[in-house]
């Protein structure tokens, strides 16, 4: 190509490039103006520092700051105010922190209003948990039985009796006039049936065991008759109930058996172990889909069962025997027995039942421990109850003890913590609650009886009291008062209600009127007249 050619080709060529751009030129003020008057929300660039960014890529980048940092992000501009007050991230800070979890983003109009009005709802609460306002009633008693067992899930209270009974309450409701779940034997006459040994319920069954080896499981939503009775042999030492399906194990002598529906809703027998000693711990794993899983606990022994293919995995075996025992959906942890402090002291192991193999030792301390709770703990958390009347929290990081509290004159008999609390209650009686981050007990109560149950909510408390002694004497069934020292008792607290909780009316529990009193008080001084 010679010099005319070329300079002919760029004169040509820089004409078309000045014709294409020419519209450009003239569109430019109609695009301006037609993005002024597009709503705020829908703007396609936003000016993020030196570059511009699409709305979509600025709310990803925005979904990973927390509600102080979008507050401050909306004091940069108008842009940024508009991005950072977007529902889809409101939406998801109030999912996060566990506000309206089975909501969608189309339920409400402004979810940073409704993020704020849950916020202000849980500091509420929480105030009213250290301040000990709410109202808390005593769960109506089978006359004349004793307390045997009592399990609860979700506000709704099941309880055993020694005459046989069985009894639900939804608190949810403040209808605490609890109806009986009836036995399949009609031949059976009030008071003549077995005690109850165990009782435990999720939110669509309830089961309970007998002391003659039978088991009833009820279906909550059909109705008060059992739909499933299964016979053991010999007495049932554990029940375990799934939390998250129908799923049953129970103990009895060597066999543990896993009892669930199958797809017409037909119970049945889905596995069955036997194992060489006799099983004094059983829960069932949660979260395993399809087929059930198990974790027994027989002396120095620790299997994992699983319904699949009946398979028994032996996790621990011939060590310092089980002294209690929880599991999560991918952990267990229990304790172990001590061989003396010159030797070694008591420790709780956890295990992964993915990897089946120890994963900490924690603990190393004199006494025994008798109680711990992985499931309800915070995450990276875990709470245990000792013999020392102490409770301790364990850091499952570094495997070292985070906090230990001096909670009871005995042994600690039940435990719960979650992000800024403990309950726990006592052999002695006592149900105490602690501030743990601030290392404070806000408050505690009194009953004669060992505290066997303990299950909390953020607005709610239940406790029960059970007596080791199951059999009253005749002269004592004379006397309402001494009665009442020896049936057991079961509380349920609501903190969601503006009235203080130790002002509800409330029988007193110790007093020597023959008649049946109700008067104000405080809790915190509401100590027994008769120490039992």
């Amino acid at each position: 190509m010679d010099d005319y050619s070329l300079d002919e080709f760029r004169r040509r060529w820089q004409e078309e490039l000045a014709q294409a751009q020419a519209p450009k030129k003239r569109r430019r003020p109609e695009a301006a103006e037609r993005r002024a008057r597009r709503p705020e929300n829908e703007m396609n660039d936003v000016p993020f520092f030196d570059i511009q960014l699409p709305y979509e890529l600025a709310i990803n980048i925005f979904q990973y700051l927390d509600r102080k940092e979008l507050g401050r992000c909306a004091q940069v501009s108008k842009t940024w105010k508009v991005i950072a007050e977007d529902e889809v991230l409101w939406y998801r800070l109030c999912q996060q922190e566990g506000h309206l979890p089975d909501s969608s983003i189309s339920d409400y109009s402004c979810w940073k209003l409704i993020f704020q009005e849950c916020r202000a709802k849980e500091h509420m609460l929480q105030t009213n948990w250290k301040n000990r306002k709410g109202a808390v009633s005593e769960l109506e008693h089978v006359p004349d039985t004793v307390l045997c067992d009592v399990h609860s899930h979700d506000g709704v209270v099941i309880a055993g009796y020694t005459s046989g009974d069985v009894r639900v309450w939804d608190t949810r409701t403040w209808d605490y006039v609890a109806p009986f779940l009836e036995s399949e034997d009609e031949e059976d006459e009030p008071g003549m049936q077995p005690n109850v040994s165990f009782v435990r319920i999720n939110s669509s069954l309830a089961v309970a065991a007998y002391e003659d080896g039978f088991l009833n499981i009820w279906d909550l939503r059909t109705g008060k008759y059992p739909v499933h009775r299964f016979e053991h042999d010999a007495r049932i030492q554990a029940l375990a109930l799934s939390q998250d399906d129908a799923t049953v194990a129970t103990a009895s002598a060597f066999d543990v058996v896993m009892l669930s529906p199958n797809e017409e809703g037909y119970w049945r027998i889905a596995a069955e172990f036997e194992v060489p000693k006799l099983v004094q711990y059983l829960e069932i794993v949660p979260e395993t889909r399809r087929y059930p899983v198990a974790v027994a606990a027989a002396g120095d022994l620790m299997y994992l069962l699983k319904a699949e293919d009946s398979a028994r995995t032996l996790l621990y075996a011939h060590g310092p025997p089980v002294t209690c025992l929880d599991v999560s959906a991918n952990q267990v942890a229990f304790g172990v027995q001590g061989l003396g402090w010159v030797y070694e002291g008591s420790k709780i192991l956890v295990y992964s039942l993915e990897a089946g193999r120890r994963l900490l030792k924690l603990g190393n301390v004199l006494r025994d421990f008798t109680c711990v709770n992985l499931s309800d703990s915070p995450p990276n958390l875990m709470v245990s109850g000792n013999m020392d009347g102490r409770v301790r929290i364990h850091d499952l990081r570094s495997g070292n003890i985070a906090l230990s509290l001096s909670a009871h004159q005995l042994r600690v008999s039940a435990v719960q913590m979650d992000d800024w609390k403990i309950v726990s209650g006592g052999e002695e009686g006592l149900v105490s609650v602690w501030d743990y981050r601030m290392n404070q007990k806000l408050w505690e109560v009194y009953s004669g009886h060992p505290v066997q149950h303990i299950s909390f909510s953020s607005h709610s408390l239940i406790t029960a009291n059970v007596p080791y002694q199951t059999v009253m004497r005749n002269a004592d069934l004379d006397s309402f008062t001494t009665h009442r020292r020896h049936r057991g008792l079961i509380r349920a607290y609501e903190f969601a209600v503006d009235q203080l909780a130790f002002q509800s009316p409330l029988p007193v529990c110790r007093s020597s009127c023959d008649a049946m009193a109700t008067h104000y008080y405080d809790l915190a001084l509401a100590f027994p007249y008769n120490h039992v």
